[in-house]
């Protein structure tokens, strides 16, 4: 049986799910938003036979011990149940459920694509970043900082500067931009909370999806939309093809995914006018059917062929 973590709102998830319940594998989806107030679980653990774990799934409760192999793709907070009132219960509620169904997880005899802890260190940028650097991957000048002297000389000395937010959430949603003359009077604000700046690096963005040992590299030019420096924003406006990487990118990022204990990455990258390749972030959750829809490249197929591979293998299989 194969273990998706992720909810049904996530399309990513419904395309592979979909998948491979089509080509006859067994899957159940989790949804972790669903406990502790409308899942359950059950962990057993008897010293004359071996522990039982039992979970509520889209497919029912399921004996999770049949899992072989584990997907970590879009996680939600825990819904508390609405007759447990005070806040300090309702933490301590949260807390409980964090720490038995992340037990639960943790403890299951399955192969992840991501493990869960190593997808959360690989999330933080500067880990991306200073290991980026290891691998030899070009990364461009970067400061993160809430000391506003630092961030007014690191302004000063580049001819065009970004700044970023560390996580993209849908709640707290912060496009890349420029670091305008209006914002440079206001950066003594950046005491309040760390920021990313970064050297803008003029040239066409690259969406690189690495599932496994396979790397899906989709060139977005948006230089001649109305927002270049956040191709997100404007993806139905940019140019949008599949394209090969050159060698020693492609060896760079394997590297870079390995080091992080990674099998799927989103990597976002920046190639300039002298065809350098600049490393920005690699998203071990990141979204690719937008980049399947505008290219044909089979991603959502090689998703669903590794989770397949390492359900037939069955026993976990080291990152």
């Amino acid at each position: 049986m194969i273990l998706v973590v992720s909810h049904a709102d996530d399309e990513h998830t419904i395309a592979v799910v979909d998948r491979l319940r089509s080509a006859g594998r067994e899957v159940a989806l989790l949804d972790l938003s669903r406990f502790p107030a409308h899942g359950g679980l059950e962990l057993g653990y008897r010293p004359d036979g071996a522990p039982t774990y039992a979970i509520d799934t889209d497919i029912g409760r399921v004996d999770a011990t049949r899992c072989h192999v584990g997907w970590w793709r879009r996680v939600r907070p825990w819904t508390i149940d609405r007759l447990v009132r005070a806040d300090h219960e309702r933490a301590f509620a949260a807390s409980e459920t964090d720490q038995a169904i992340g037990g639960f997880l943790d403890a299951l005899p399955c192969t992840w694509v991501n493990d869960p802890r190593r997808d959360e260190a690989a999330h933080r940028k500067p880990l991306q970043w200073a290991t980026a650097h290891q691998v030899g991957l070009a990364v461009p000048r970067t400061l993160v900082t809430n000391d506003p002297s630092a961030a007014r000389r690191f302004v000063q000395e580049h001819p065009a500067v970004v700044c970023k937010a560390f996580l993209a959430s849908a709640t707290a949603w912060r496009a890349t931009r420029f670091v305008a003359d209006g914002d440079r009077k206001r950066l003594d604000a950046v005491r309040f909370a760390p920021v990313i700046f970064q050297e803008y690096v003029p040239g066409v963005d690259l969406r690189v999806t690495i599932v496994g040992d396979r790397l899906f590299a989709a060139e977005i030019d948006a230089s001649r939309t109305r927002y270049p420096v956040d191709m997100r924003i404007v993806l139905g406006e940019a140019q949008v093809r599949a394209v090969e990487l050159p060698a020693p990118v492609e060896r760079g990022l394997l590297a870079l995914m390995a080091r992080l204990g990674l099998r799927y990455g989103a990597a976002d990258l920046r190639r300039d006018a002298a065809g350098t390749h600049h490393f920005l972030e690699v998203n071990p959750a990141g979204q690719w059917l937008f980049a399947e829809d505008r290219t044909g490249l089979p991603i959502t197929e090689a998703v669903a062929d590794l989770l397949a591979a390492l359900d037939r293998a069955g026993a976990p299989v080291p990152a």
